[in-house]
């Protein structure tokens, strides 16, 4: 079973404007971590999440996913807990108390690797609701995760000073990725830019000329009937906006400091 649990086991962040919530207010942020014990017979279930007023939550328990019920470890919420995969997308969990269902989440990993959870349930005053999150795989290991209902919930200052660190850390770290990640796409626009000049550089020194080019220049690449390509210095249109004797005209370009062409507006 807890094979069937793979794609489940990480640390995942809240999307908070996604989330549709008919029990208890969207929270500020949130973390959801699901991890299997040492000797692999059950899940480890951590989640926290923080309000709008700052105030940090908690919750952890453990759930054995056999479909079989269990005692749960926290007789405030519920007597006892059943938990199934049915398979490698989705997950499974019953409360009950006194005989009767009062909380059932269901975990789902979408098609675009989303973690959903999906919880329904009996509020306080007795009305039934239905909350739904979004949860993105977290690159890097956060010890924690969010929802609005759980299990063993309590407001720690502990984990308040914790999560924000952990926000701090993940803000600062996903800031250089990007860093690295547009210095990373900058090179590679240079990269492709060097190759199309190379190309163009060769295309025009396979090419006639009859004259030498002096840098920083612009001329005019024609083909020829003949298929061949010549640099002229009379443009388009001084021929009459038409390519003149040419078959077609090609691209205005300028010769470099580096001795490479580039094509010009």
């Amino acid at each position: 079973m807890i094979i069937q649990a793979y794609n489940f086991l990480a640390s995942w962040q809240l999307f908070p404007e996604k989330g549709e919530y008919q029990s208890g207010n969207r929270p500020k942020s949130g973390y959801y971590r699901i991890n299997a014990s040492d000797d692999k017979s059950r899940l480890n279930i951590e989640h926290t999440w923080v309000t709008l007023e700052n105030d940090a939550f908690n919750a952890t328990f453990s759930i054995i996913p056999d479909g079989e019920l269990h005692d749960f470890e926290n007789a405030v919420l519920a007597d006892q807990f059943k938990a199934s995969i049915a398979d490698t997308s989705n997950l499974e969990i019953s409360f009950y108390k006194n005989d009767r269902e009062t909380l059932h989440v269901l975990h789902q990993i979408t098609p675009n690797g989303l973690l959903k959870i999906t919880q329904t349930g009996t509020a306080p005053a007795g009305e039934q609701f239905t909350n739904i999150e979004i949860y993105h795989k977290q690159m890097s290991v956060l010890p924690y995760a969010a929802a609005v209902s759980g299990a063993v919930i309590r407001p720690t200052e502990e984990g308040m000073i914790r999560h924000k660190a952990l926000t701090a850390m993940e803000e600062q770290t996903n800031m250089q990725m990007d860093q690295i990640r547009r210095q990373i796409e900058l090179l590679a626009l240079q990269a492709r830019e060097i190759v199309s000049r190379k190309e163009l550089s060769m295309l025009i020194y396979n090419a006639r000329l009859n004259f030498s080019p002096v840098i920083g220049q612009v001329y005019y690449l024609y083909e020829k009937k003949t298929g061949d390509h010549q640099v002229s210095m009379i443009s388009p249109r001084e021929w009459g906006n038409g390519s003149g004797p040419f078959k077609t005209f090609v691209a205005k370009v300028k010769l470099l400091a580096d001795h490479t062409w580039v094509e010009v507006e």
